[in-house]
C-alpha cells in the first residue's frame, strides 16, 4: 500500500486549475496522516506496556512494586509524548494566543486595583 499515492483535490475542465487548493489538500492530508500514526503508536504503547508490565511483574520477586516493570512504560512514554508534541504541536493545550490573553487578564487586573 503507497502512503502518498493522492489524487487530486478537485478534476477541473480549465486548463488554469488553481494549485493552491490541491496544496492545502495535501497539506490536510499529510496533517491527517500524521494524527493517524499517532494514534496507532498511542494504542501499541498501551497493549505492549500492560503486557510488559504483567509479563516483568508476575515474573520477578518484587511484583507490581519498584521501577522494574514501569521502566518500559516510562521511558517509552517520554518518546511518545515527544511524538504527541510534534502532530499537535505545544500550543495544543494553552492555544496560539494564551500568552497575549494571560497578558491582557493581569494588565486589566492591575488597571481595575489602581481605579
Amino acid at each position: 500500500m503507497e502512503k502518498y499515492s493522492l489524487e487530486p483535490y478537485k478534476e477541473s475542465s480549465d486548463s488554469n486549475r488553481d494549485y493552491r487548493e490541491e496544496e492545502a489538500y495535501l497539506r490536510a492530508k499529510k496533517k491527517v496522516d500524521a494524527i493517524i500514526g499517532f494514534y496507532w503508536h498511542l494504542a501499541v504503547y498501551v497493549v505492549v506496556n500492560i503486557f510488559l508490565i504483567l509479563l516483568i511483574a508476575l515474573n520477578s520477586e518484587s511484583g507490581f512494586s519498584g521501577f522494574g516493570p514501569y521502566a518500559t512504560a516510562t521511558f517509552w512514554g517520554i518518546g511518545l509524548i515527544f511524538h504527541f508534541l510534534g502532530v499537535f504541536g505545544p500550543n495544543f493545550f494553552f492555544g496560539s494566543n494564551w500568552e497575549n490573553k494571560k497578558i491582557e487578564e493581569y494588565m486589566e487586573k492591575e488597571r481595575k486595583r489602581w481605579e
